[in-house]
Formats: C-alpha cells, sequence, structure tokens
C-alpha cells in the first residue's frame, strides 16, 4: 500500500489494531485510553438533545430468525435498505453493546461479541471514518470487555474499543423531568451516528432490559439514583439521545436473575434479533415477543409516544420476518 493510498480510516484501522495488540501485553488489557479529540462545548443553561435519526426514513421494524447471528445481522439490514440507509461515508458512528457484566457470552447478561463484530465491519464497509466501541460498565470495564469477548471482536473489526475515562465525560443538561444536568461520555455527543445494540434480558426492575434501558450505559457519576423513578429515567434518555438505529440481540435471552444474571439455566435460547430504526417500537416488540409483556407493563413506552419518540404499535409499522 502506498502512502497516497492509506487514507485517515485505513490509518485508524491499522494503528488502532497495532495500539490493542500493545495494550493486551500490558496486563491483558483490550480497551484504548485516548486524550479527548472533540471537546464538547455548551453555553451554560442550554439544553443539550441529540437526535441522530435519519430524518427522511420511515419506521420500520425486521424479526430475524437464523442459526448466525453475524449473518442475521447482514440479512436483517439488507432488508431495511442496506447499511447506506443509516451510515454514509465518512460518519464518525459509535456502537454501543450492552457490555455493562463480567460475564461470558453463553451467559446472555451482555451483547454477543460475533454481533458486535459484524456491527463494526457493517459500518466500515459504508466507509465511516471512525467506529467507536464503547460503554460505562457495572463491573470493572477491563474484565467486561474481555471476558464477553467483546473487546476482541470489536478491534478486529477495525473498531476504536474505548475505555470510558473520566476526562471524557461532560457535564450537560439533558432536560428531562428526572434527568436533568448528568455526565455523559463525550463520545455520544459528538459522533455523527448512533448505533445502540442492546440485548434482550430480564430485569429486577423494570422486569425486562431492551433498547432504551440500555442507554444507561451512556451515563456516568452515580447512576443508582436513577431507579428512583426508572420509567422516567428511561424516557429521558430515550429523549436524550435518539438512535440511528437499534438491534435488539435475543440469540440467547436471560430470562431470570437479571440484569446480571450468571446461571446457564436461566438462559434460553431464542435465535432471534430485532432490528428497527423507532426504539420504542423495537422495545415494545421485544418485551412482547420475548417476555410476553404489553405495552402497559412497560411505562416507559407511553411516556415515550407522548414526546413522539417512536410508536409502542410496532404491529402497524412495516415490518417483516426473515429467516436466515
Amino acid at each position: 500500500m502506498t502512502d497516497e493510498q492509506l487514507s485517515r480510516r485505513d490509518f485508524l484501522r491499522h494503528t488502532g489494531k497495532a495500539a490493542g495488540f500493545s495494550a493486551l501485553a500490558i496486563g491483558g488489557a483490550v480497551l484504548l485510553h485516548e486524550p479527548v479529540r472533540h471537546p464538547f462545548h455548551q453555553e451554560e443553561d442550554e439544553v443539550v438533545l441529540r437526535d441522530l435519526r435519519m430524518k427522511d426514513s420511515d419506521p420500520q421494524l425486521i424479526i430475524a430468525r437464523g442459526d448466525d447471528p453475524a449473518r442475521m445481522i447482514a440479512a436483517a439490514l439488507e432488508a431495511m435498505g442496506g447499511i447506506t440507509a443509516f451510515i454514509s461515508a465518512g460518519d464518525t458512528v459509535v456502537v454501543k453493546p450492552n457490555i455493562g457484566w463480567d460475564r461470558r457470552p453463553e451467559q446472555a447478561a451482555n451483547t454477543h461479541p460475533d454481533v458486535v463484530g459484524e456491527v463494526v465491519r457493517q459500518c466500515m464497509d459504508a466507509g465511516a471514518d471512525r467506529v467507536i466501541v464503547t460503554d460505562v460498565t457495572c463491573n470493572d470495564a477491563n474484565r467486561c470487555f474481555n471476558r464477553s469477548g467483546i473487546g476482541t471482536a470489536a478491534r478486529e473489526a477495525g473498531a476504536d474499543v474505548l475505555l470510558p475515562q473520566e476526562a471524557r465525560f461532560r457535564e450537560v443538561n439533558m432536560g428531562g423531568s428526572m434527568l436533568g444536568r448528568q455526565l455523559v461520555y463525550d463520545a455520544y455527543l459528538t459522533a455523527d451516528k448512533f448505533i445502540n445494540l442492546p440485548i434482550a434480558k430480564h430485569h429486577s426492575l423494570t422486569r425486562v432490559t431492551l433498547g432504551m434501558k440500555n442507554l444507561y450505559g451512556i451515563l456516568g457519576g452515580n447512576r443508582s439514583r436513577l431507579h428512583q423513578e426508572i420509567d422516567q429515567s428511561i424516557t429521558d434518555l430515550g429523549n436524550f439521545l435518539r438512535p440511528t438505529l437499534v438491534i435488539l440481540y435475543a440469540w440467547r435471552v436471560l430470562l431470570r436473575n437479571g440484569p446480571q444474571g450468571g446461571s446457564l439455566a436461566d438462559v434460553d435460547e431464542r435465535r432471534m434479533l430485532v432490528a428497527s430504526n423507532d426504539q420504542v417500537a423495537l422495545d415494545a416488540c421485544g418485551g412482547e415477543l420475548f417476555f410476553d409483556l404489553g405495552s402497559e407493563e412497560m411505562p416507559w413506552l407511553g411516556m415515550s409516544e407522548s414526546l413522539g419518540l417512536g410508536s409502542a404499535a410496532w404491529r402497524d409499522l412495516p415490518y417483516e420476518e426473515i429467516n436466515v
């Protein structure tokens, strides 16, 4: 490869991998620390809202079934018009799996690494300038990213895998009923596109955690107080950060003792995923399909509908079921 052929994107991919391998040699870490590249600025009383939806894209939803999570991702995206319907050349994309827990993939507490890797590859193939994979974990971040397999899978696919650093959080006014000024990881404040990549699983407070609850992982600071009014907190998060795309992993579903799980006896194999550009519809669909919950049993859905974030009547949207 000549110097002229080495684009900035290729440079980032090559240097990112090299840095990742260097990190592996230091205490087994697979994650990168890096200085803040794009400082975020706001006026003192400015309310910050990040609407990263495609403005000219109609709501749609795809339910995929199959034997290979990566192939299911590719097929679901193709059914939605292809990844280029959402990601453009030159974009900086943040992909946010659930990486909250120090668990192996088969325990179904985190998004599967194969799903993360395929989404990163799709974005890179669409010409994304940079793909960042990150999450603010509940357990130790190094252990979560390593044991889940997500750090390795994302890095090998070409992503920058970033360990949250205190210096990268910015206090912003989210303007919510529950969430006002909060610490937000700066990647979510500067990205061009955002792909939410949750896993479907049981939650001890909300009964289920799906796409919108996964947004807890964009916040720093003490998050425990958010559980005091959890439905309003979820709604505020969904209003603050409206994703370009949501892909719900449900190959293996944690049905009990979530969100952390641990026992394989609590996991059921469903071999499915749901993709949508409507985060409310996706949560409604996931709750119904995997936990037999109606919209009335997930109060944040109605609250989110009232803010225009999407539609809980997912069966009324253009939707398709595909077998891969």
